[in-house]
């Protein structure tokens, strides 16, 4: 017999109430090897995940290895979207293993952790295998991560979907946070967010609202 359907949300969409945020080593010293993804697109990609969450109110922890000895400071795409906020910085390559990191996941209380930052096959599958580990559920958004090759950010986010980490995009997150054109109260800031990052999309919504006026739902 076929199960009876609704229209409700499934349990494994992620909503701005339900999980934290954790953004690493977006650095420059990270940056100048990573070579997956293209410099300007990851910054692109990591914009568009940090105006998101602050847009969304999602709790979110930023944190930096060696910020003043040897790999710089935090990209600032992504700070300027939480000002004023203090920086975890640590000497661990594995955020997990970090003290102060791990007070603000308790502090914060979110059963959900969703990751993004540089490298994948270290800075990212560290806290997501001992997080899953741990009793959490880890996403990981893949195209704000990046690493020193194709193949080791392609292995590394193989190895953490067979730990049971989901895998998504930036603008999958931010549109998944909204899910709903009729939520009017957070329409102009997610449209505004996705014109702004939202690369080929958001180019559309600029010339759909100039050329006719259109609104998504209406």
């Amino acid at each position: 017999m076929a199960p009876t359907a609704t229209p409700t949300p499934g349990d494994l969409l992620l909503s701005p109430t339900d999980h934290m945020l954790v953004m690493i080593d977006f650095q420059s010293q990270m940056s100048f090897a990573t070579k997956s993804i293209d410099a300007t697109l990851l910054r692109n990609n990591a914009a568009l995940v940090a105006n998101a969450a602050a847009g969304f109110k999602v709790p979110t922890i930023l944190t930096t290895v060696a910020e003043k000895s040897f790999s710089g400071p935090m990209f600032s795409e992504i700070t300027d979207a939480f000002p004023g906020q203090a920086l975890l910085d640590r000497t661990s390559m594995n955020t997990w293993e970090d003290a102060a990191v791990i007070d603000e996941v308790n502090r914060i209380g979110k059963p959900r952790i969703v990751l993004s930052g540089l490298w994948t096959s270290v800075c990212i599958v560290g806290p997501a295998l001992s997080a899953l580990s741990q009793g959490f559920e880890v996403y990981v958004i893949a195209d704000a991560c990046g690493d020193i090759s194709d193949e080791a950010h392609e292995r590394a986010m193989e190895r953490m979907v067979q730990a049971g980490a989901r895998p998504m995009t930036s603008l999958q997150y931010i549109l998944e946070l909204q899910r709903d054109w009729a939520r009017t109260e957070t329409y102009d800031m997610t449209t505004g967010i996705a014109k702004r990052f939202g690369g080929a999309y958001g180019l559309g919504i600029i010339y759909a609202k100039s050329m006719f006026g259109a609104s998504e739902g209406h």
